[in-house]
């Protein structure tokens, strides 16, 4: 009986905590909306010039900013290939897409702290940039 009692308030609990989420990611989800709607993939092709430094920052910071999952990202990637964006830009925009959320930074400081959402971020980025020459300099030594 007394575990009965135990898991029905974990539940509440678990209920509660979800209710006092939710506008917090529904805001989330908002905004992911509106920065997809203004990043479309013509303004992003139209942004790289062909520099690989350059390209692989905007990349990441394209990527950091209008935030997606990774299933979208792979067709958003063979798009972007396709319209001749380099492979540096691509993976650094794919990576940061991925890991870095500016967007979602305010629910990620206040569930986890805002020193360490900043640093995760941060850290994020840089590698995002890091891993992005990495994985194309390795497939370049592969072919």
């Amino acid at each position: 009986m007394k575990e009965n009692k135990t898991f029905l308030s974990c539940v509440y609990k678990a209920f509660k905590s979800f209710g006092q989420f939710l506008p917090i990611l529904l805001g989330i989800v908002f905004l992911m909306g509106l920065f997809k709607a203004y990043f479309s993939k013509r303004l992003i092709s139209s942004i790289f010039t062909g520099n690989l430094i350059k390209d692989t920052f905007l990349g990441a910071l394209i990527g950091s900013i209008s935030t997606g999952n990774p299933i979208t990202s792979y067709i958003i990637a063979g798009e972007l290939q396709r319209q001749g964006i380099s492979f540096f830009a691509i993976t650094s925009f794919i990576v940061a897409w991925v890991t870095v959320g500016v967007i979602q930074l305010p629910a990620e400081a206040s569930f986890l702290g805002k020193k360490f959402a900043i640093i995760r971020n941060g850290l994020s980025f840089i590698f995002s940039i890091l891993v992005s020459i990495a994985t194309v300099l390795t497939l370049l030594l592969i072919r």
